[in-house]
């Protein structure tokens, strides 16, 4: 079982690894769902940490339709994200005003990835049919997971959705990462109804204070323990 774990700071990093996590994604602005981190964040991570961390290439969280200028920021971003391959990945998605792939963004995004490993975010939630998206997605072998609540505002509440993603995802290369609202109360009887095989964790495993909080040893290790009894039991 994979855990990953939302950082926003070098702190936030080093508690998580230290304590459990499996993979870092590393973002700025949390209330807004995640935006592209600063460059000094990103190699005060990259120092400190020895797990891989995936960055957020996101410029704004108005919506996951961009014009041609954020595009060319975004692939800019990730020019500059290039030389950190293979510690680092990227997080990115883009979608068109009919709810689709923007096809053509993405190609160029990941033509300016090179080696970076991707995973396609949240904007999947989105889309009007999530399984032509997960085909079309599959056809890419540089993204490497799908994070997605399985089109709901709480993951846990799409169970049998990401049950049958995870089913159709296993004719392809990609991984399922089921995220947004996972607890640790629940989250085995959801990992085992599912078959997920990876799970993403952002204000559940931080103290008190919700999202803004730091990131919490203890509610780190509590996952990490239920992931490891599962792991035994398999």
């Amino acid at each position: 079982m994979i855990f990953e774990a939302i950082a926003i700071s070098v702190t936030d990093a080093k508690i998580a690894a230290q304590h459990g996590a499996d993979r870092l994604e590393l973002i700025t602005g949390i209330k807004e769902g995640g935006l592209t981190p600063s460059l000094g964040l990103i190699e005060g991570v990259l120092e400190t940490v020895d797990i891989p961390v995936q960055i957020m290439v996101r410029p704004h969280s108005q919506s996951f339709v961009y014009g041609e200028d954020e595009i060319r920021t975004m692939i800019r971003d990730i020019q500059k994200l290039k030389p950190f391959a293979p510690k680092a990945g990227i997080v990115l998605g883009v979608l068109t005003p009919e709810g689709h792939i923007h096809e053509e963004a993405l190609k160029r995004m990941l033509d300016a990835a090179g080696d970076l490993e991707v995973t396609f975010h949240r904007a999947f939630d989105e889309l009007s049919d999530q399984f032509s998206g997960l085909q079309i997605l599959s056809q890419y072998p540089q993204i490497k997971r799908i994070l997605t609540s399985g089109g709901k505002p709480n993951v846990m509440d799409a169970a049998d959705r990401i049950k049958e993603l995870v089913q159709a995802s296993r004719k392809t290369h990609l991984a399922i990462l089921a995220g947004s609202g996972l607890r640790a109360e629940g989250l085995a009887d959801f990992v085992a109804g599912t078959g997920v095989t990876q799970v993403h964790f952002g204000s559940a495993v931080r103290g008190p204070g919700g999202s803004s909080a730091p990131v919490s040893a203890e509610e780190i290790s509590k996952v990490r323990r239920i992931l490891d009894e599962l792991s035994a039991q398999s």
